[in-house]
């Protein structure tokens, strides 16, 4: 296993450790994932619903997980969200289709402020980025796939996600769909960063790398 770059926090005795990351982004990737691979060892879970922009992530989790009895139901962005092409390889699809695994592009939640007219999606988003970028998407990506019925409402699951690219953020959830919102529970915080970025210190950082 790689070092891990951060430290973790134990905040009740038999309870599993939090681990926090010294910075958010793509190099705790495989740390994270290794913390979710450990967390699987409890048998409970079966499904794992992981954020992922380009297909990077995403084929790295099937290829991570291939042994695992473990589901992938992976959230791309929407279409037409920032850019006129999906990042998301339609070859990929088609690929962790064939291997078992779900991949669903819906409505990103958090991102409804134009179409309803109002700035609550938004207000919403911020104030779950105060924990870290990766915990808003968890949350996002979890009522997501809950609404398509790719995991049942009150199934325990594990939601991974990141700081504009990899993998940073890992919560052991319980699934609720956008009907049932009060349903929805953080069980475990496996992974996140310890200093996380503002929202306009993600949009300049990931400007920075598009230029």
């Amino acid at each position: 296993m790689r070092r891990r770059l951060g430290y973790p926090v134990c905040l009740q005795r038999g309870a599993p450790p939090q681990f926090h990351f010294e910075e958010g982004g793509a190099q705790n990737t495989q740390a994270t994932l290794d913390l979710v691979a450990e967390r699987l060892g409890g048998k409970d879970i079966k499904k794992i619903v992981l954020a992922s922009t380009t297909g990077e992530t995403a084929r790295r989790a099937m290829e991570f997980f291939r042994d695992q009895e473990v589901t992938l139901v992976v959230v791309p962005h929407q279409f037409d969200f920032h850019r006129d092409k999906n990042a998301f390889p339609p070859a990929l699809v088609e690929e962790l289709r064939r291997s078992g695994h779900q991949v669903h592009f819906g409505t990103m939640l958090f991102h409804t402020d134009e179409f309803y007219g109002s700035k609550n999606a938004t207000a919403m988003a911020n104030i779950l980025r105060s924990f870290c970028q990766g915990v808003k998407v968890c949350f996002e990506i979890v009522f997501m796939a809950a609404d398509a019925g790719l995991v049942e409402s009150g199934e325990k699951v594990i939601a991974i996600a990141g700081t504009g690219r990899g993998s940073d953020t890992a919560l052991v959830m319980q699934a609720a769909s956008t009907q049932h919102s009060r349903r929805l529970k953080v069980h475990e915080i496996l992974c996140k960063p310890l200093n996380p970025i503002s929202i306009d210190e993600l949009q300049e950082r990931m400007a920075r790398k598009e230029t």
